[in-house]
C-alpha cells in the first residue's frame, strides 16, 4: 500500500507543471504588447511626415497629367487654325532670268583733232549735252594766220597764172614768129600756175578746217562725264586720254547672259516676229527699274561659261538706268493663258508625290495630289488635280492630317494673289487673333478669348480684352497693358 502511495505521489508533479506554464504564458504577451505600443506611434509619425512632403508633389504631378490629358482631348476636338487661299484662273508668265550690266548704246571719247591751247570749256561736268553743242574752244589764231598766208600765196599765183595765159595767147597769135619751144614753154607755165593756185586753195581749205576743229562740239546727245583736261593746258591730237567722255543714255542697252540651253526657245519666239519683253530689276530683285525689248543675240557661245549674251534696249526716259549698273534681267518668253494659280506655299512635297491640303465644305482637309506647272515668284500653276475656287492651306500644314478639322478664323480666305496674312482662329501654343474689337494670344499653357485688346497674364501669355485665360500655371495677373493688339483677324 505504502509503495503504491509513493508511486502516486511521484506521478503527481506533472499536474503542477501547468501552473508554471500558465505563468509563462501570461508574462510573455504582456512584454510583447508593451513593445508594440512603442513602435506604432513611431510608424504613424513617419508615415505622416512622408505624406507631408511627398503628397504635394504627387498631387501636382497627377494634377498636371490630368490637366495635360484634358488639354490634349480639347485640342483633339478643337479645329486647327490655318491660313487658306483660294485658287483662281489666271495667266502664268514664263521668264528667263540672267545677270546683266547696263551699257550705253553709244559711247564717245571727245578728242582734239588739232594742237593748241585750250582756251574755254563750255559745259558743266555731268550735264546732258545735245548733238552739235560747243564743248571746248582751242586757240584759233595760228590757224587764222595759216589761212591768211595761204590766201596771199594764192593771190600771187593767180597773178602769175594770168600773166602766163596772156603770154600764151600772144604766142598763139604770133605762132609763125615764135619757135615751137617758146610756145610749149608758155603753155607749161600756164599749167604750172594753175596747179599752184589749186595748192593754195587747198592750203586755205586746210586752214579753215583747222579753225573749225578749234571749236569742239558734241558728236551725239548724252551725258558728258568729268573733264580730263583743264582750261589753259596745251592739248594735242595724239593725246591718249582725250578731253571727256559722252554716254548716250536715251535709249540705253542692257547686256545679260543666259544658258545656252535657252537659245532655241528664244530664237523660236524671235523668228515669229515677236518683240520679247525684258524687265530690269535692281540688285535685290525688289524694284523694277525699266521695261524694254530684246534687241539682239550674240553670234557665239562663251565656251568657258556655256552661256550666250543677249542685248536689250530700254527707252530710259526717266533715267533709272545708268551705265555699268548691275541689274537682274528678266526675259518673258511665253505666257500660259487661263491656268489654275495657287500660292507656292500651298504646294507640299513628299518622297512619292506632290500634293495640296484642300479644305472641304465640312471644314476638314483632304490631301490631294496635283501636277505642278511652271512657277513665278510666289505663284505656281497647276496642270491637274485642282479646280479654280477651291481653298488650299498655305500656312499651318505641319499639324494637318487627312480628315483634320481646320479653322480659318471665320474670315474670308485670301485669293491666290492675296492670301490671308497671319493665323486666325483659336488654338493652344500659337499666336491667334480673334474678335472684332481686339486680339487674342493663346499661350502654351492657357487659353482664353475676348474683345478688348489688352494683355493679361493669367495661365500664360494671353492677350485678351475680356477675362484672362486659365491654364495650368495660373496666377500673377499683371493687369491691362498699354500695348494694343491689332483689331484685325490675325496678329500682325
Amino acid at each position: 500500500m505504502d509503495a503504491k502511495m509513493e508511486n502516486a505521489q511521484q506521478l503527481r508533479p506533472p499536474a503542477a507543471i501547468p501552473s508554471m506554464h500558465r505563468r509563462v504564458e501570461y508574462e510573455a504577451p504582456a512584454k510583447k504588447m508593451s513593445m508594440a505600443w512603442i513602435w506604432i506611434p513611431v510608424l504613424l509619425l513617419g508615415l505622416g511626415a512622408t505624406g507631408y512632403f511627398i503628397w504635394p508633389r504627387l498631387h501636382a504631378q497627377f494634377g498636371a497629367g490630368a490637366a495635360q490629358a484634358n488639354r490634349a482631348r480639347d485640342m483633339k476636338d478643337r479645329p486647327i487654325p490655318v491660313v487658306a487661299a483660294t485658287s483662281r484662273i489666271g495667266d502664268m508668265h514664263i521668264y528667263m532670268n540672267g545677270l546683266g550690266t547696263v551699257t550705253p548704246l553709244n559711247t564717245v571719247t571727245v578728242r582734239s583733232r588739232v594742237d593748241g591751247q585750250l582756251m574755254k570749256i563750255n559745259f558743266i561736268e555731268g550735264q546732258t549735252v545735245n548733238e552739235g553743242e560747243p564743248l571746248f574752244e582751242i586757240d584759233p589764231r595760228p590757224f587764222q594766220v595759216q589761212k591768211d598766208t595761204a590766201e596771199g600765196q594764192m593771190a600771187k599765183d593767180q597773178a602769175a597764172l594770168k600773166n602766163a595765159k596772156a603770154d600764151l595767147e600772144r604766142y598763139v597769135i604770133a605762132k609763125e614768129a615764135v619757135s615751137q619751144q617758146q610756145y610749149d614753154t608758155a603753155a607749161a607755165n600756164v599749167a604750172q600756175f594753175e596747179g599752184a593756185v589749186k595748192v593754195d586753195q587747198a592750203a586755205i581749205d586746210n586752214a579753215k578746217l583747222n579753225i573749225t576743229y578749234s571749236k569742239i562740239t558734241a558728236p551725239l546727245t548724252g551725258r558728258i562725264g568729268l573733264k580730263m583736261v583743264d582750261q589753259g593746258n596745251m592739248i594735242h591730237a595724239s593725246d591718249a586720254n582725250g578731253l571727256a567722255v559722252i554716254n548716250q543714255l536715251k535709249p540705253i542697252a542692257v547686256l545679260f547672259s543666259l544658258a545656252e540651253d535657252n537659245i532655241p526657245q528664244v530664237v523660236k519666239e524671235m523668228n515669229r516676229g515677236e518683240k520679247l519683253v525684258v524687265d530690269a530689276f535692281d540688285r535685290g530683285k525688289q524694284n523694277k527699274l525699266a521695261t524694254g525689248t530684246l534687241l539682239a543675240i550674240d553670234g557665239q557661245i562663251d565656251q568657258t561659261s556655256g552661256s550666250v549674251r543677249f542685248k536689250a534696249i530700254f527707252p530710259n526716259d526717266d533715267g533709272a538706268l545708268f551705265p555699268n549698273q548691275f541689274v537682274n534681267a528678266r526675259l518673258l518668253v511665253d505666257t500660259i493663258r487661263g491656268t489654275v494659280l495657287v500660292p507656292t506655299a500651298a504646294i507640299q512635297r513628299s518622297p512619292t508625290a506632290t500634293f495640296c491640303y484642300v479644305i472641304k465644305e465640312d471644314g476638314t482637309v483632304e490631301m490631294r495630289e496635283v501636277e505642278v506647272g511652271p512657277s513665278e515668284g510666289d505663284q505656281t500653276s497647276i496642270d491637274s488635280g485642282l479646280e479654280a475656287g477651291e481653298k488650299v492651306v498655305t500656312d499651318g500644314v505641319d499639324k494637318l492630317q487627312p480628315g483634320s478639322k481646320v479653322s480659318t478664323g471665320g474670315g474670308k480666305p485670301g485669293s491666290a494673289t492675296n492670301p490671308t496674312t497671319g493665323r486666325s482662329g483659336q488654338g493652344n501654343g500659337e499666336r491667334n487673333g480673334k474678335g472684332a474689337g481686339g486680339g487674342q494670344w493663346n499661350g502654351e499653357h492657357g487659353s482664353g478669348k475676348g474683345a478688348g485688346g489688352n494683355k493679361n497674364a493669367e495661365g500664360s501669355k494671353n492677350v485678351d480684352g475680356g477675362s484672362g485665360g486659365n491654364g495650368q500655371r495660373g496666377g500673377g495677373n499683371r493687369g491691362p497693358s498699354t500695348r494694343p493688339v491689332p483689331s484685325s483677324g490675325a496678329e500682325q
